[in-house]
């Protein structure tokens, strides 16, 4: 449902897209309301870790006023001044760290202090992008707008998975007065394929036979693939058993295209065969790569934030078919900051000697609101 608009305030219904609303809440200033949130339910109101995030909305911030209801189906959010800086934050491990994490990469570059975060929990979660994912395909999304990679940093400091966790990373994001615009219409051709398998409190073979199984499917596409091991140990291997893998394609115009799986729950009754994961993910994979355009779908979300939020200009980006997501996200910076995005649908015919292969894609096209971080007065 559409906003209403009482008193400069935006008042939506529901708990759907929650993250979308208060991010862009923080970063326009304008306050919200968000109403009947799960109120049907047998267990209605906010969960933890939405209540989690806005502890660490609050965290960067100073001045955000948060008002909820005594049964938590109904929240009054006005957010504050974005500050940055140092920052520690347990995250709930009903999600995965990239649930906070894509927050902080979306607000990051308009703090007042350059954001230094540690953020502890489950780092490879079946609802969220891995924080590996985040490194290897959103960071080089970030450097397109900022230009400068001094301060940008990511680390994997261990992994924790589901449903303990146990993990910890650290973000780092520099500040900048304003984005560039971007025009970013090629995406090239794939050159080559990288991964890494993490095995936690499990056998080493589980991850050496995800290995063999994803490079049995990417081998036939590209000669060129290297599969990393990463055989966690003792304190860094988190608190709950589990495996995964995460596979990443490299342009020759600099788009990374990742895919990842991991193993089910531990504690769930199921099991998961090692050569299935690394099958699924190298299929994921091709599947994403030929879906194409500038970035990955996972991230096309927070390419539109900044196209959006950049400098009085033209921006263009050509994606592959938008996901649910990013649709409902160009409705919200409709209204937070009255941006319309302009989409062509572009069609490409390949003849292939069986059928015709249609790959669909998007051209956005906007001129920024040039988004200014009032914080930082110089370049």
């Amino acid at each position: 449902m559409p906003a209403i608009i009482q008193n400069d305030v935006l008042v939506y219904k529901g708990s759907n897209f929650f993250r979308q609303r208060l991010l862009l809440s923080t970063l326009s200033g304008r306050p919200v309301k968000i109403e009947e949130i799960r109120s049907t339910q047998d267990d209605p109101g906010l969960r933890e870790y939405e209540v989690n995030l806005i502890r660490l909305l609050d965290k960067i911030t100073n001045g955000t006023r948060v008002e909820l209801s005594e049964t938590g189906t109904s929240l009054y959010y006005q957010p504050g001044i974005l500050i940055g800086g140092q920052v520690t934050h347990s995250c709930c491990p009903q999600r995965g760290i990239g649930y906070y994490l894509e927050v902080l990469l979306a607000l990051g570059p308009f703090c007042k202090e350059p954001l230094n975060a540690v953020l502890q929990g489950v780092t490879h979660h079946d609802l969220d992008v891995s924080v590996d994912k985040v490194k290897a395909a959103a960071l080089p999304i970030l450097l397109k707008f900022i230009l400068v990679d001094d301060g940008l940093e990511l680390k994997v400091i261990r992994r924790g998975a589901p449903p303990l966790g146990g993990g910890e990373i650290v973000f780092k994001c520099p500040v900048r007065r304003h984005l560039r615009p971007l025009q970013w219409s090629k995406w090239g051709l794939v050159k080559r394929i990288r991964g890494v398998v993490y095995a936690l409190r499990v056998s080493p073979t589980m991850a050496n036979r995800v290995v063999d199984a994803a490079k049995g499917v990417m081998l036939n596409f590209l000669p060129d693939v290297y599969i990393n091991t990463d055989q966690c140990r003792g304190s860094n291997a988190g608190k709950s058993p589990g495996f995964g893998v995460s596979l990443v394609a490299e342009t020759n115009d600099k788009t990374f295209y990742c895919t990842e799986a991991k193993s089910v729950e531990a504690g769930s009754g199921d099991s998961t065969l090692p050569e299935d994961l690394g099958r699924e993910c190298g299929m994921r994979l091709l599947d994403e790569i030929h879906r194409g355009g500038a970035v990955d779908s996972s991230f096309q979300w927070i390419l539109a934030l900044w196209m959006a939020l950049g400098q009085k200009d033209v921006s263009v980006c050509v994606v592959g078919p938008l996901s649910e997501y990013t649709i409902k996200f160009l409705q919200h910076l409709k209204e937070f900051f009255g941006v319309m995005f302009k989409l062509e649908v572009l069609r490409e015919d390949e003849d292939s000697d069986e059928e015709t292969v249609v790959s669909q894609k998007v051209k956005l096209t906007c001129v920024g609101i040039g988004y200014v971080n009032i914080s930082k007065r110089t370049l």
